[in-house]
């Protein structure tokens, strides 16, 4: 990533933060509506999670149309990185509802299904640490990483739509949120997901530099 994006990063992403706690004011409709600022934190996280997980799937068709290992390295980051933003977003979305809900888990539709989330994608790591052979393991890797993505799609946008939830829905859409949130929240996107590209152009590197050493 050129300078002047890692530096357009940082400085967007602190932006956010001291926007996110002194830019805008309590929400109103929240029990403790100094909570609702966590909304620019989880929200990104689960939106990068679900973005690394298509990734993964992506790269995932490559090597099976190829049979490149670079792109079965590439599948697995944006699976790590899909993993990891999926743990933060369970973190931040129990850290909301311990303060609005009473409990830091509730097994609300939503919780449970990121749970299950976090389990597929566990069981796509399990697979990979299971099999030695290397292109074995990337086609089995590759081949898991498309199926998984029905089921992740199905989880965070379908299921938690068609049951009774806790969770607040469609606050963007449906106007719930006023101009100064809205404005921090898609600056909060928008920098969270540079950041993911970030981390991700750097983990590929690493991997490639790992592949010429073993090559």
């Amino acid at each position: 990533m050129p300078l002047f994006w890692k530096l357009l990063c940082g400085v967007w992403v602190a932006g956010v933060i001291v926007a996110a706690f002194l830019g805008v004011g309590p929400a109103v409709g929240f029990r403790a509506p100094e909570a609702a600022r966590i909304l620019f934190f989880h929200v990104p996280t689960a939106w990068l999670a679900v973005l690394g997980f298509v990734l993964s799937m992506l790269h995932g068709i490559h090597y099976l149309h190829r049979r490149q290992l670079e792109h079965d390295r590439c599948s697995a980051v944006a699976a790590e990185l899909g993993f990891l933003f999926c743990l933060l977003a369970t973190v931040t979305g129990a850290i909301f509802a311990h303060v609005q809900w009473g409990a830091a888990w509730n097994w609300d539709p939503r919780e449970t299904s990121i749970v299950a989330l976090l389990l597929i994608y566990g069981a796509y790591f399990a697979l990979r640490s299971a099999i030695d052979d290397e292109e074995r393991r990337a086609a089995l890797s590759a081949s898991y990483a498309i199926l998984a993505v029905l089921p992740m799609l199905f989880l965070i946008f379908v299921l938690p739509r068609v049951v009774d939830s806790l969770h607040p829905s469609d606050t963007v859409q449906s106007g719930g949120m006023s101009p100064s949130y809205r404005l921090v929240f898609f600056a909060a996107l928008f920098g969270f997901t540079l950041l993911f590209v970030w981390i991700y152009r750097l983990r590929v590197g690493v991997e490639r530099l790992a592949l010429r050493r073993e090559g």
